[in-house]
């Protein structure tokens, strides 16, 4: 059973929120970061005309898959978020600049996050959710973003679009549509009832 210590989900990532999301939830879970190519996977598969939502799925499947192989008898859990914003998708910023950039670009504008969520057990998919929220990003000013970057860029460089909205990233926003948990990276409330209806967990 996933509740108890001895067979804890495997997350295939190193993101410290969504395991925080999972064993604030009662779920018992270790982590295991996969690494793959993100880049050059998402950049592969844009190039294809592949849209957000299958970019967002195939980047959390290759994650699942990987540790999978390494641990067949356990359920694996991987995870990725992407941004999609005019036709393009966004990324964990590179440098302060990029993320300044970027900020720049989604200001006064709507933009799209999709957290993907895919389970695999003995190498093969189990379940699979694309979470998805629409976000309206205030119009601030040049001088606030520059120094929004320079207080935060050791905490944003993490995270697609270079904000965290669980931080003082709430500022930059006006209206959210969508669940709260997608934007953190993790469709949580759709994980949990799958587990239960499995029951690895109680409910």
């Amino acid at each position: 059973m996933l509740s108890t210590p001895t067979t804890p989900l495997i997350l295939a990532s190193a993101s410290e929120i969504r395991k925080q999301l999972l064993t604030s939830a009662g779920v018992s879970v270790v982590t295991q970061p996969a690494r793959i190519d993100e880049l050059a996977l998402r950049d592969s598969l844009s190039a294809e005309g592949a849209p957000p939502r299958d970019i967002a799925d195939a980047l959390a499947e290759a994650k699942a898959r990987k540790i999978s192989d390494k641990f067949p008898d356990r359920l694996v859990l991987g995870c990725d978020q992407v941004l999609a914003h005019g036709g393009d998708v966004l990324g964990k910023p590179k440098s302060p600049d990029e993320a300044r950039a970027q900020l720049y670009r989604l200001r006064g504008d709507r933009h799209t996050l999709l957290s993907a969520a895919v389970i695999y057990e003995g190498g093969k998919p189990l379940w699979r959710h694309v979470g998805i929220v629409r976000l309206s990003m205030r119009a601030a000013t040049d001088a606030y973003v520059d120094d929004y970057v320079e207080r935060n860029w050791d905490s944003i460089r993490h995270s697609v679009g270079g904000y965290k909205l669980e931080e003082e990233g709430a500022r930059l926003f006006t209206r959210i549509d969508g669940d709260y948990f997608t934007v953190l990276g993790l469709p949580l409330l759709e994980l949990l009832s799958y587990l239960i209806l499995r029951g690895d967990i109680p409910g």
